[in-house]
């Protein structure tokens, strides 16, 4: 196992009563051996034996929602974002549908200022829940209508088509507002592509607004990005930090790695230790500006569990004390990619044995398994819809990396907790999800109960 040296982690912080910058990272559906699987990956391939954060970890944090034992990232972005427990489905609502006053709102009360990267949809659960009140996640164009009212400096990720009139090409919205009209009427530089990014500010100065939307719906799995197209997490995230940090006031800044989530559902292990490593990345860069400020606590939790993953699976009815991560460095496209290429080859005129044939020939090409069973061959050429054709292609890798998953939804298992810089040592222990919102609140000077008298004294989420 020799190689580089291991990763360097940051040293220990002081932990003074309050923290005037915030950086909140979510692993979505990030559990305890995604970790794993990260570490030894790199130590397979370059002899890194430590992740950014794995000297950092102070607890974990239970998940469960108010009527489920497993939560949806609705419920449990909203326990992360209010420190209120509510229902499956819930975004910044109680039990009662009425709204909760959420870490961002009093972020922009108390004048910090504010900031979402993403890299699913920004209306999606995770970030909705920070900057919109709805009844039901699937409310996507209310949200973006919401978020557009906020107060927010900085928005990055996907979901285009919530904020384009329904006039216009791949729009989803049912009525005619045009928001990124909108979003530059309200002061907002809009970007689409990384290349924009990049060049975001030019000209023009820090206090203006930022608005970047890279795909109509959730950006790439990091193992399928188009580099010129999408911008990375890491490079969202040091944008953001570098957009907010100008405020005397200090920054609340949430940062979500997505993707990890939606390959776990797909029990796609290349797609999502791919979308880890990206995450990481991220975390490195948000942990080294809080290191040259020491004035910026950062905090990485997950919301859940995705997928019941596990490193060791039973072959031939044996249990194999082994797992292979060499396996997923050879896999070259998501399962959902890989499922399009096989669904063009079944749309062919070809006969059913040189469609197998290509179908084979494909998974060999894209995954580097050489000897594709028959029965993989088989259900695929069986199966319909994008999901299915996707998940009867992830077996074909679990199966020779000797990874195993139970589900293709979340479970129940609690999820490591860590954190650096002021304010650190509070969160040691194991917590219900909900308290990291009230620590936070605290450690901001944020009066989250207060706020959200003010919010239903105007309004509520019915």
């Amino acid at each position: 196992m020799a190689g580089p040296a291991p990763a360097q982690t940051v040293p220990d912080a002081p932990a003074p009563e309050e923290a005037p910058n915030v950086i909140l990272m979510i692993p979505d559906g990030f559990g305890p051996a995604s970790v794993t699987m990260a570490r030894d990956y790199l130590r397979w391939r370059d002899g890194q034996k430590e992740l950014p954060y794995d000297s950092l970890q102070v607890g974990s944090i239970r998940t469960y929602a108010s009527d489920s034992y497993i939560t949806d990232s609705a419920a449990g972005g909203t326990a992360l974002a209010t420190g209120t427990k509510t229902y499956n489905g819930a975004v910044a609502v109680d039990t009662s549908r009425q709204a909760v006053a959420t870490l961002l709102e009093g972020a922009e009360r108390r004048g910090m200022s504010t900031g979402l990267v993403v890299t699913s949809r920004l209306t999606h659960a995770t970030p909705a829940v920070f900057s919109s009140h709805v009844p039901d996640r699937g409310q996507e164009n209310r949200i973006a209508r919401q978020q557009l009212n906020k107060d927010i400096e900085v928005m990055l990720g996907g979901g285009r088509r919530h904020f384009l009139p329904q006039s216009a090409e791949g729009s989803a919205r049912e009525d005619d507002l045009d928001l990124l009209q909108a979003a530059q009427d309200r002061g907002y530089e809009v970007v689409q592509t990384a290349s924009e990014l990049s060049r975001a500010g030019e000209g023009q100065t820090q206090e203006n607004r930022l608005l970047g939307l890279f795909s109509p719906g959730h950006m790439a799995y990091e193992i399928d990005r188009d580099h010129t197209q999408q911008p990375s997490l890491a490079a969202m995230t040091e944008t953001a930090i570098d957009r907010l940090s100008g405020n005397g006031e200090g920054y609340f800044l949430m940062v979500e790695g997505s993707r990890i989530d939606h390959a776990g559902h797909g029990n796609d292990a290349a797609s999502h230790l791919r979308d880890i490593l990206a995450f990481n990345r991220a975390a490195k860069s948000a942990l080294e500006a809080a290191q040259e400020d020491d004035n910026t606590l950062v905090v990485i939790v997950s919301d859940h569990e995705t997928g019941g993953l596990t490193l060791g699976r039973n072959r031939d009815g044996e249990g194999i004390y082994s797992w292979r991560p060499e396996t997923l460095a050879a896999v070259e496209a998501s399962s959902g990619a890989i499922a399009d290429s096989i669904r063009s080859v079944r749309s062919t005129g070809a006969s059913e044995a040189a469609k197998r044939k290509r179908i084979a020939g494909t998974l060999t090409r894209l995954t580097g398994v050489q000897d594709v069973p028959t029965e993989i061959v088989s259900n695929l050429m069986a199966v319909e819809g994008p999901y299915a054709v996707g998940n009867a292609v992830s077996p074909l890798v679990n199966r020779q990396a000797l990874v195993g998953w139970t589900s293709h939804a979340h479970t129940a298992v609690d999820v490591n907790l860590y954190a650096y810089g002021p304010g650190a040592n509070a969160f040691v222990g194991h917590h219900d999800n909900t308290t990291i919102a009230q620590k936070l609140a605290n450690l901001m000077d944020v009066d989250l109960e207060s706020l959200t008298g003010t919010l239903r004294a105007g309004r509520d989420a019915r």
